[in-house]
Parts: structure tokens; sequence; C-alpha cells
């Protein structure tokens, strides 16, 4: 059977990739969005495609989650007001969203002849983790933002289900999200960084020897690929930290690769910034159970984005900064 997938929040900076190797693949793709951060433009490779239907509306709004979901086979849960300042700038937004809405979700796909239910969680989740820990997916959660704890909240919604739901549960701590896509962000550390040091800026980097782990774009569709197709009995209500080991990194380590593609970049370092967050990230399971590790580095990441900005890619990030960005909201 052709497997026909949704996309909740399908039109944002890893929706827009995971569109268009599920399109490559041979998948039938809808996507529901609103647009919450204007981001039209995200879906224009798309339009056309007899494969692809885009769908305007809310995840809190069953009309609009009938009218995208006629003969799905799957379901991906991306939507959301995703990082944590946007978070913090609109938290009743937040709650509508990223707790109502994505709940809403997983309880209007029950009894509806589902295969999978994925949730797009994030590592984010661990918090502050001291003395270089390794957090597999067992390790206590410490969620210090709205978002994050949005997030963990969903987890435990989605989990409580287990023998209630026709469908198969799955959750995927994703880690920090690099490269390339329709819909760019250069609010997330690896772009913000290579954007700032190409065009000469200072760039001011705070706790610079805190471990994040990091995963491209592409790697993460691909991963979700896998997982569409994995056997229920290997994937059932499980959780994964979504990434590898090969992508931790500190702000620091980052900032060298930058330097040793841009040498004059104009880089300082300052302590106590405003984001504690310290967590490096065990990817065992992920590796083990769905024969996944990722393809593109961080390192490759960097060089890919020094290659589109000097053909001249996102030269107009300056003068049209929520464009590439999870600034504010549209409405």
């Amino acid at each position: 059977m052709r497997k026909k997938v949704l996309l909740v929040g399908g039109a944002g900076y890893v929706g827009s990739v995971i569109t268009s190797r599920f399109l490559k693949k041979g998948y039938k793709v809808n996507v529901l969005d609103n647009f919450v951060y204007d981001n039209h433009f995200s879906i224009q490779p798309y339009i056309g495609d007899p494969d692809y239907q885009f769908f305007l509306g809310d995840i809190n709004d069953n009309l609009a989650l009938d009218n995208a979901s006629e003969g799905v086979t799957d379901v991906i849960i991306l939507a959301g007001l995703v990082g944590d300042p946007i978070t913090k700038s609109f938290p009743e937004e937040s709650c509508q969203i990223n707790e109502k809405g994505v709940q809403n979700v997983m309880d209007y796909f029950n009894g509806r002849g589902l295969d999978k239910l994925i949730f797009i969680s994030t590592c984010s989740n661990y918090g502050l983790i001291k003395d270089d820990q390794l957090a597999d997916e067992k390790f206590e959660l410490n969620p210090l933002s709205l978002y994050a704890k949005a997030k963990v909240a969903n987890e435990a919604y989605l989990m409580e289900k287990k023998e209630m739901v026709d469908y198969t549960g799955i959750v995927f701590r994703f880690a920090t999200a690099f490269g390339l896509s329709p819909r760019m962000r250069f609010d997330l550390s690896v772009s913000e960084f290579v954007r700032d040091v190409f065009f000469g800026e200072e760039l001011l980097v705070y706790d610079e020897h805190t471990w994040r782990p990091y995963c491209h774009v592409r790697d993460f569709a691909r991963l979700l690929d896998i997982a569409i197709n994995a056997p229920k009995e290997n994937v059932n209500f499980e959780v994964f930290n979504a990434g590898g080991d090969i992508n931790n990194f500190t702000k620091k380590m980052i900032v060298n690769e930058i330097l040793s593609h841009i040498p004059e970049g104009d880089v300082k370092f300052g302590k106590q910034g405003s984001d504690p967050r310290n967590y490096k990230v065990n990817f065992n399971k992920v590796k083990s159970v769905l024969n996944f590790e990722p393809e593109f580095t961080v390192q490759h990441g960097i060089k890919e984005l020094i290659e589109a900005l000097k053909i001249g890619l996102y030269s107009d990030t300056k003068e049209n900064k929520n464009k590439y960005g999870n600034y504010k909201i549209s409405y």
C-alpha cells in the first residue's frame, strides 16, 4: 500500500525538507499548516506536484483535521511555536498550540485506522547536565523553558495512550537542527554563527564550552522515512533521541570550524548568557533499533551554508529578519 503521510506543521524549517524527501520516495504528502510565521513561500517548490496537497488550518480545529486527513496512513506532528524565545514572548499562544493543539491531534487520530503517529519532541528536555554525562532516553528530564515543558507534557500524554489507541505512537527527541531548507532559519546556532561571521559582523558567543547535539534537517527527514517503514514491534510507543554522537558539539567547536573557513572572522566570548542549557546526548538506541546514523556532520553543514552565502543566497537575512527565524507570529 502506498503511504500517504500528513505532516502537521509541515511548512516549517524541518517539515519542508521532509516534504522533499517523502515526495522523492514516492509517498503522497499532505501538509496542514497555518503559516504562523508568515512562511507561505516555503511550500512554493511543491505546489503543483500531484502527490502534494496543502491544507490551511489550525490544529485545534477538527474540521481542518478532517479535510487534511482523508486517506492518510501516517501522521508526523511537527507543529508548534518552536524555540525558547518565541514561547517566552507568546506564552498564551504557546499553550494553545504547543500543548492543547498537539494533544488534540493525538486524540483526533485514535480510531481512524492510522499506522503510525510520530511526535517530534526535543533534546532540550534534558536541560542542564553537569560532569559530561551522556543523556540516554531514560535520563531524568529537566525542561527549563515553556517550549521544553510542553514537549515533556506531550510525551507523557502520548505514552499514556499506549493501550488506548489503535495507532503506533513514536517520540523522537530531535537534536538542534542545522542545514539548508526552503524555510531557512538563522536563529539557530550553526546558521546564526556562520551568517554573522560570513558578513563580517562581531559574533558574541556566551558559554562557549556548553554542549549540544546537532542534526542536519536532511538526516531528520531520512530518519522519519526509516521510522514510517519500521516494524511496529521495534518502535511501538518508544522514545528515541534523534541525532548521532558525531554531532555532539560545544559552541567553541562550532566557532573553530567556522574560523577554519573564514579565519578573519571576529568572534568574542562571554560568560553566563541567557541560555544555560548544557547536554551531551547518547544516540545508541536510534542506531541499534533503527540503524540510523547521521550522514551529515556539523562541519558539512557549515561548509554547505558558506557555499550558499557565497553565491548570494540569503543576502536579505538582515533586512528580512523575520522571514528567516521564529521571532514573531503572524496573528
